[in-house]
């Protein structure tokens, strides 16, 4: 990896939200506001640009202000037709691109350090790609992808009809950078009704914890 790998971030918000009802899990309000406005503003100082991977009709998320794409492989690919999404409009967006970072529009507590971490975890291992852990579990979606990887994926994709995320990334090694999930985990999503209500609890907590330490 170079040493100073330029990084654009991708929101991956492709999914059809079948256990929220339909509809746009990243649109549905939390502390007053979308979810995914919440997701932007942790995710945009992590990165040098962002992209909205999402299907459907664009105009819905254009009050936000980022580039939206749908994913380049059709029928609901999955997670890796996002990254691929991802790695296509990057390497369009930005010659000097070494990589992207994906991640889910519907988790708003995610870490603010999330891109350092995951670059130090490859780094470290000596391996292309990395993903973020919590409480025993990995959450591959939250990933540090190569540009270079991306006709790989392509072809993984396209001709082999491959959609698990960790078939693919054990084929070129993966690293795994551990978050505390204590107080609660930074990776919840809101894939349910219930879990808005969760959410409302946690974000009283997690937004002043955050306000306060980023003003350190």
């Amino acid at each position: 990896m170079p040493p100073e790998p330029r990084i654009l971030g991708v929101l991956l918000a492709g999914g059809q939200s079948r256990r929220m009802g339909g509809g746009d899990k990243c649109l549905r309000l939390l502390a007053g506001r979308p979810i995914l406005a919440h997701v932007i503003d942790r995710a945009r100082p992590q990165v040098a640009g962002l992209l909205l991977n999402a299907n459907g009709d664009p105009d819905r998320f254009a009050g936000f202000g980022l580039p939206v794409a749908s994913d380049v492989v059709e029928g609901f690919a999955g997670p890796l037709a996002g990254v691929l999404t991802g790695l296509d409009w990057a390497q369009g967006a930005d010659p000097d691109v070494t990589h992207i970072v994906t991640f889910a529009a519907d988790t708003p507590f995610l870490p603010l350090d999330l891109v350092d971490r995951l670059v130090h975890a490859a780094e470290s291992a000596d391996v292309p790609l990395a993903a973020a852990a919590s409480g025993g579990r990995a959450h591959p979606v939250f990933g540090l992808w190569p540009v270079t990887l991306a006709e790989d994926l392509r072809r993984a994709l396209v001709e082999e009809d491959l959609r698990k995320v960790d078939r693919w990334t054990a084929r070129h090694g993966i690293a795994l950078a551990e978050f505390a999930s204590d107080p609660f985990d930074p990776f919840f999503n809101t894939n349910k009704p219930e879990d808005l209500e969760a959410a409302e609890s946690m974000a009283r907590l997690h937004f002043v914890h955050a306000a306060g330490s980023s003003s350190e």
